[in-house]
């Protein structure tokens, strides 16, 4: 054990900056196509999800996590887990990385580099829709990526919104979500919507709309309107298409077609505007793949020199 590297949250991430994660996201998608799959274990009302991916190239992750829904009363966080990092020379174990560390830098990163390539590189008015965890970690990255933007909150519960931004700095809170969102020139969303919470009819020429939340076949965070009239890109095809309700639905009712998804990843030279009146939306929809990339990243930036 003692050659294999271990990487606690705050200590990898005193190593790290969302720029450079983006970058280095740009690059694994630039190496052959990831492999990828997904195992589930229960025992009411406990889970294990463990998700593996391999890159030629760059190697092998497994992210396993554990949810204990019991563990809260008992004075225990109720996720847990961890991501094992291994060599695509030889299989050997290189890393166990926290796996709270991975999946902040993951989901944030990945939605923050959708957005540096589609919204406009002048935008000054930055929207986060959610003011959980993912909320935080989405102010931090876009407050990288996007410096002279000012960013605002609006969440269903409203002090909660006000709890995070009480935290933050220069970050304000939006009573009104449709005012909010039209007044934004980007609007970033991680709900735990079933339900579209973002109207199409809303939106205005040249915003950029991304999405977060929606992670299962019935959830949704914007409507059909919304993707009618956007230019819409995904992370993966493979993650989101089948698998996630605001593409899965809207595709199988006829409102939009499977060749309405301008590009994935993989062709991230097709992620672009094409005029100054574009609305483009971004869904992340996430996988084993980006956790690899990502785990990739925190321990080259661990084994760089200070």
């Amino acid at each position: 054990m003692s050659d294999i590297t271990i990487i606690p949250f705050a200590e990898g991430e005193a190593r790290l900056d969302w720029i450079g994660l983006t970058e280095a996201l740009a690059a694994g998608h630039a190496l052959p196509k990831a492999e990828i799959a997904d195992t589930f274990l229960y025992r009411d009302p406990d889970t294990l999800l463990s998700r593996s991916a391999w890159i030629d190239g760059m190697g092998l992750a497994v992210k396993s996590a554990t949810v204990f829904p019991g563990n809260p009363d008992a004075g225990k966080p109720m996720v847990n887990g961890s991501v094992s990092l291994f060599s695509d020379m030889d299989g050997t174990l290189e890393a166990l990385v926290d796996f709270h560390l991975v999946t902040k830098w993951k989901t944030a990163g990945d939605s923050l580099l959708g957005a540096l390539r589609l919204a406009d590189p002048d935008s000054r008015n930055i929207l986060i829709v959610g003011a959980g965890t993912v909320g935080r970690s989405l102010c931090e990255a876009f407050g990288a990526g996007f410096p002279n933007a000012q960013q605002t909150l609006w969440n269903r519960t409203k002090s909660k919104a006000e709890a995070l931004a009480a935290t933050l700095d220069g970050v304000s809170v939006a009573d009104d979500l449709e005012a909010a969102v039209r007044a934004a020139d980007i609007i970033v969303s991680a709900t735990m919507a079933t339900q579209p919470v973002i109207r199409g009819e809303w939106l205005r020429p040249g915003q950029h709309l991304n999405l977060i939340g929606a992670y299962r076949p019935d959830m949704r965070e914007t409507d059909d309107t919304a993707l009618q009239r956007a230019r819409i890109f995904v992370d993966s095809y493979d993650t989101t298409v089948d698998h996630i309700g605001e593409i899965k639905i809207p595709i199988a009712e006829g409102a939009i077609t499977r060749d309405d998804l301008v590009a994935d990843f993989y062709a991230l030279d097709s992620f672009a505007r094409t005029g100054a009146d574009d609305i483009t939306l971004f869904k992340n929809g996430g996988g084993a793949h980006l956790d690899l990339m990502t785990s990739r990243y925190i321990l080259d930036r661990w084994n760089s020199p200070a």
